[in-house]
């Protein structure tokens, strides 16, 4: 059964840091490109940022460019977004996906992931 974790939200000032995880199992981790993204009260859900399957390339969306980092470690089937210097306007619920194959730029897309983990909660004050 594959299945998405998402953890490591909460509430944090703004110019604060949080780092959010995305636990895998289920799937051949390596063979799938892992996006977060995030659904704020009213919003559509939007994509955040994406790492490859592959070659790890890594995709964000230009509103967190330079703010966010994701990655992934494959011994350990987890994928980490690093938020730092957040802003109000990332309050959000963030949610990690899953799809197999090369996605590219692509993976900022949610319509185009085929598994989601639940979503985790943060909320940035000013």
């Amino acid at each position: 059964e594959v299945q998405l974790q998402a953890s490591g939200g909460g509430l944090v000032q703004a110019g604060g840091s949080l780092r959010l995880s995305c636990a895998a199992s289920g799937f051949t981790f390596d063979d799938y490109g892992i996006g977060w993204f995030r659904q704020a009260p009213g919003k559509e859900r939007e994509g955040v940022s994406y790492i490859s399957e592959s070659d790890g390339n890594t995709y964000y969306a230009d509103s967190v460019k330079g703010r966010f980092t994701i990655s992934r470690d494959g011994a350990k089937n987890m994928v980490y977004l690093q938020m730092n210097s957040l802003k109000p306007e990332d309050t959000a619920v963030y949610y990690c996906a899953a799809r197999s194959g090369p996605l590219g730029i692509l993976g900022l897309i949610p319509g185009l992931h085929d598994y989601w983990g639940q979503g985790t909660q943060v909320t940035v004050s000013s």
